[in-house]
């Protein structure tokens, strides 16, 4: 390990040389309060700035140990100062310096939930920072002269005021680890109580847009109330005694009118899979872990998915089996992501009808006498949903205002009538047992078999012209060497570096595909590393850019790679 004044001697000495010259202060140095590794510089000012690596000892830090006691707390605090760094990266930053990115000192950006991340570790040892850095230069001649100026003034005055303990915000600090610890037993605590979500009293559920993430705060907002009748009380271990609506398992419906919050309670839901920051308004919105949304989903493919429970039957002797296609149908689409959800474990659908196949749905009465079931190949979700959850325990949470036939299978109604939740489920059987609907059922006796299918690895290869190539655009959507995995449907997706983490975790996974093991095995085996080991394992070391994702975004993922095959 070098001196810091080192790194100073050896940017003067190559300033104005040629920009690879900076490949000189690769290393580690001493700057007393801190480590400063410089771990990779980027080979021009265009490229992806240098990574670098800031590690502070805690006898310096000085993080007590309550901060990152236990896992929900080491990652509550991790975020927190992931946001701390970056918000001062932002102030200090003076514009641009340069050629591309020069001038830049960044860290991975968090948005509303609090994800793990590879941006910021704690252990007993070390505080470390990982970051990116564009090395100044004009043109392509080392701006060595403003490369000194950020690593002696404006990157210390950032990690004085990030990375150590006294400097931070005490009070902010412990309630930005409380409120994760908290949403994190409410989340366990879920399956004990009987339920499949939870929204507490006073959460804020509106967002501010549909590119706008952070709670409604201009015009009427109203906080969530719970009808009594479905109010639950659980006692936090930070914040004490809580209450809210507690949606019990089973098949829950959410009606009402247009513009009364339905769809805006069930995006709160599919996204209470992850916990959120301090002043979202759904710190305390917790789902099931194993709640996933289901659309449809036109043009999308499938590979050898059993999807006869819904479909069977079609024109031509289609078999539906294992059925294949390279451009799915409303229908067909929705059919197979929700058996998709099962093979990996789902616990909980979440479904708006605003974003499914009518006719995969529902079929009326009328539409029976028109079109008897000889020619129908669909069993509508209608007459699955009741089996589903009687046969393998999975819960369903739909959101609907079109047809009241789900009544008669519906275990608890829901009405948001102004966002004001109402329970309405004796008043929906009064009305379902007055008004008897004459629909046939035509989902047989049971739900059906679900199998499981065998991926091949081969079939999973990110090399482009020899080289790996992945690449994350956005949340929705992975460059995986020739491929481009479309994620827009995939809802559950908030944050580009789970998407990037996903693309390497399906590399990752292909050690795993033997030609034995299930889709769910290898998706479990990758978990498991994952929780055992950390992000890390999954990609090249020392990445800052990396988020926490589920094993059901990583299976949707290798689900829409369309050289993705199974065997046969």
């Amino acid at each position: 390990m070098r001196d810091g004044e080192e790194l100073r001697r050896i940017l003067r000495r190559i300033d104005g040389r040629g920009y690879k010259a900076y490949k000189d202060i690769e290393g580690q140095y001493d700057f007393r309060s801190y480590v400063l590794w410089i771990e990779h510089v980027q080979g021009d000012p265009f490229a992806a700035p240098s990574n670098v690596i800031v590690r502070v000892p805690q006898e310096k830090a000085r993080f007590p140990r309550d901060t990152f006691s236990g896992r929900s707390r080491e990652v509550g605090l991790r975020d927190f100062l992931t946001r701390r760094f970056h918000d001062l990266a932002e102030q200090v930053r003076e514009g641009k310096r340069g050629s591309g990115k020069s001038g830049l000192i960044a860290i991975d950006r968090p948005h509303q939930e609090i994800l793990e991340r590879t941006s910021v570790l704690v252990d007993e040892r070390w505080v470390e920072a990982r970051i990116a850095v564009g090395l100044p230069a004009y043109g392509r001649s080392i701006a060595g002269r403003e490369a000194e100026e950020m690593f002696f003034r404006e990157l210390p005055h950032i990690v004085a005021g990030s990375l150590f303990f006294e400097r931070l915000d005490r009070g902010a600090l412990y309630e930005h680890v409380e409120t994760n610890e908290d949403a994190d037993y409410l989340r366990g605590k879920l399956r004990e109580l009987g339920l499949a979500a939870f929204i507490a009293d006073g959460a804020v559920l509106p967002r501010r847009s549909g590119v706008d993430p952070r709670p409604l705060t201009t015009g009427k907002v109203i906080p969530f109330q719970s009808p009594p009748s479905l109010r639950v009380e659980v006692e936090l271990p930070n914040r004490g005694k809580v209450s809210g609506m507690g949606i019990p398992v089973g098949i829950t419906l959410i009606v009402g009118g247009g513009y009364h919050g339905k769809s805006t309670v069930l995006n709160a839901l599919e996204l209470g899979v992850y916990n959120h920051i301090p002043g979202d308004g759904r710190e305390l919105v917790v789902a099931d872990p194993g709640a996933v949304k289901i659309r449809a989903e036109d043009g999308r493919r499938i590979e050898k998915v059993d999807i006869s429970n819904f479909i069977r039957g079609l024109p031509f002797g289609q078999d539906t089996t294992a059925f294949c296609t390279d451009n799915a149908s409303g229908s067909t689409s929705q059919a197979a992501n929700i058996i998709e959800a099962l093979e990996v474990g789902a616990t909980l659908l979440l479904i708006d009808e605003d974003t499914s196949a009518t006719n995969f749905m529902i079929r009326d009465e009328r539409m029976q006498k028109l079109v008897p079931k000889e020619f129908e190949p669909i069993t509508p979700f209608i007459d699955k949903a009741g089996q589903l959850f009687r046969d393998y325990g999975v819960s369903v949470i739909l959101v609907i205002g079109g047809s009241g036939d789900y009544f008669d299978v519906a275990h608890h109604v829901v009405c948001m009538v102004n966002y004001e939740p109402r329970d309405v489920t004796e008043q929906a059987r009064a009305i379902a047992a007055e008004h008897v609907a004459r629909r046939a059922a035509e989902g047989g006796e049971s739900f059906g078999e679900l199998r499981h299918r065998v991926p091949l690895a081969r079939s999973v290869d990110p090399q482009r012209r020899g080289k790996v190539k992945i690449r994350a655009h956005g949340t929705r959507a992975i460059e995986f060497g020739s491929e481009n995995i479309d994620l827009s449907s995939v809802e559950q997706l908030v944050d580009e570096s789970q998407t990037r983490a996903i693309g390497h975790a399906l590399y990752y996974a292909t050690r795993y595909m033997d030609g034995r093991a299930t889709v769910r095995e290898v998706v479990d085996r990758v978990m498991e590393d994952v929780n055992r080991q950390g992000l890390d394992v999954i990609g090249p070391p020392n990445r800052g850019d990396l988020a926490a994702f589920r094993g059901f975004e990583l299976a949707a993922a290798m689900n829409r790679l369309r050289s993705f095959t199974v065997k046969a």
